[in-house]
């Protein structure tokens, strides 16, 4: 799913209305109206009191369409105007003459806090507030109307966007913005919607379809794009039935010292489980024993050195490098490291302590090849780039160190985002239970298990974060966030593979009376 940007969404609009011969007061009619189609979806005329607080924008009128039909239907609707400006759009001027045809009465205008209404917590609060047009600081009145909704503790829906959270820039105060339950957003998600700063502001979101041009939808590149089940399943490679185990990879994992070997464990069995043909240990001695009663499947190569490697052989060729896993960072090591970069050809993915190496010897990111996959956590990632302001400053930084240096960036987090051709690709699998020892490795093994096979690096990059997250999100059924270990994701690695071709359930909802807005079913 493409993440468009504010300014591709106002010309989304705009070709919408040139290409299907409407006015911009229609399509905010078919805004609004699916908002109410969602909304009665659900509730099915139920007399909850409903607060739908309108702006004197673009995304006030889609308030005001909302409110309209919910009156016309029968809810228990009281509408609000924030009055915050004398300059008032086109189109919610036509939808504020239009409510009240059908009230009798203007809404009600709020002009500061004396104005705020009651609010019970088992009200619903509809914020249309801003929308994503919002760019200037907030009156405090607006401010304090805020945090009313909030200590309400009344359920709070979100038009298009939370109001007072910025599609392109940081949230400077959470106190000016909207802290949302659920979000509707039109035409797709927002990139700040998957950012660890701005995430809280919605608890969820949801994209309803407005009947936008198709043309421009499957045409305009963006930016970011949503990885789901739907955009990695084009990529998977089918095996035939005589294929053979030599048409699948050599994977080497390199890593490990004394105590860590655990590291290598997991990474290689995560290969393995991700379908390499073939997969290589290469450890300090110390390894050898654990490896080979451990991990059977796996063969294991040994350094001279007991507890840490000195000297990576060049004499393997593999198919692919998996490098870094519980390494350490001790000058022997480095210089081994260093060394390998200088003579390896073979594909990279690097993570831990390579990373660490890389950060403290900055020389050497000279001698990573192109195309190389990096998969930092947020601290090894800012001794890679260096210290940021917000997360949109991180993004700007790690695109230009993934240009700089043509490698792929896996920024680890939630929303895990892989970084290419300063494109960014936000992951939607995984859950808190992925925040233990060892997730990391399996998710190295796992990127190394996928080029191995013939994967694309960026592509193994994208679908390993994927099958890595999906893996988590069935396992945490079993075993819960708290007890989820990084040897589960291992175990279920196989029901994400399956999970891929499986059909999601259907709900069996239906609407009745509810207004069909003009085109927007497709």
């Amino acid at each position: 799913m493409k993440l468009f940007s504010k300014a591709q969404i106002y010309l989304g609009d705009k070709t919408t209305a040139e290409r299907q011969n409407i006015t911009s007061t229609d399509l905010m009619e078919r805004a609004g109206t699916q908002i109410f189609n969602w909304i009665h979806l659900r509730m099915q005329g139920a007399q909850v009191p409903i607060h739908v607080f309108c702006g004197i924008g673009n995304n006030g009128g889609d308030g005001l369409v909302l409110a309209r039909h919910l009156i016309t239907h029968g809810y228990n609707v009281h509408t609000y105007i924030t009055n915050c400006s004398d300059k008032r759009s086109k189109d919610f001027l036509v939808n504020y003459d239009r409510i009240k045809n059908v009230t009798k009465s203007w809404p009600a205008l709020l002009t500061c806090e004396a104005d705020f209404p009651e609010i019970q917590p088992e009200d619903i609060i509809v914020d249309a507030v801003f929308g994503i047009g919002l760019n200037r600081a907030i009156d405090p009145w607006i401010k304090g109307l805020f945090q009313h909704f909030r200590a309400s503790k009344a359920f709070t829906l979100a038009i298009d966007i939370p109001s007072g959270l910025h599609t392109d820039q940081p949230v400077t105060d959470e106190d000016a913005v909207v802290w949302a339950g659920y979000t509707l957003s039109f035409a797709s998600p927002k990139l700040v919607f998957f950012l660890p700063e701005t995430a809280k502001y919605t608890v969820q979101w949801e994209v309803l379809d407005i009947g936008l041009d198709p043309e421009f939808l499957s045409t305009t590149e963006t930016e970011a794009e949503l990885i789901g089940k739907h955009e990695v399943l084009p990529n998977y490679i089918p095996r035939t039935k005589f294929s053979h185990k030599g048409q699948f990879g050599h994977a080497l994992i390199v890593g490990g010292s004394y105590g860590k070997i655990g590291a290598v464990t997991l990474a290689s069995k995560a290969a393995l489980a991700a379908g390499a043909g073939v997969v290589s240990a290469y450890v300090p001695k110390c390894g050898y024993i654990p490896l080979q009663t451990g991990l059977p499947e796996a063969m294991v190569l040994t350094d001279a050195n007991e507890e840490q490697i000195t000297q990576i052989p060049s004499d393997l060729s593999p198919t692919v490098v998996g490098c870094g896993i519980g390494m350490g960072t001790k000058p022997e090591t480095v210089s081994a490291f260093e060394a390998f970069l200088k003579s390896n050809t073979a594909p990279l993915v690097l993570d831990a302590d390579a990373l660490n190496s890389l950060a403290a010897h900055k020389n050497l990111l000279e001698l990573v090849p192109e195309l190389t996959i990096l998969t930092p956590h947020p601290k090894e990632l800012e001794r890679l780039i260096g210290t940021w302001t917000d997360d949109f400053d991180k993004l700007k930084n790690a695109k230009a160190f993934s240009k700089r240096y043509t490698v792929i960036l896996v920024l680890k987090g939630a929303n895990t985002i892989t970084i290419f051709n300063e494109k960014l690709f936000v992951n939607t699998t995984g859950n808190p239970g992925l925040a233990t020892a060892g997730s990391g490795d399996v998710l190295t093994g796992i990127i190394t298990g996928l080029i191995a096979q013939g994967y694309h690096p960026s592509v193994a990059a994208i679908f390993g974060v994927y099958l890595h997250g999906k893996s988590a999100d069935i396992a945490v059924e079993d075993f819960g966030y708290q007890s989820l270990m990084a040897s589960h994701i291992n175990d279920y690695l196989g029901e994400a593979y399956i999970d891929l071709f499986k059909q999601p359930e259907q709900p069996e909802l239906e609407q009745e009376d509810a207004p069909q807005a003009e085109e927007a079913q497709h």
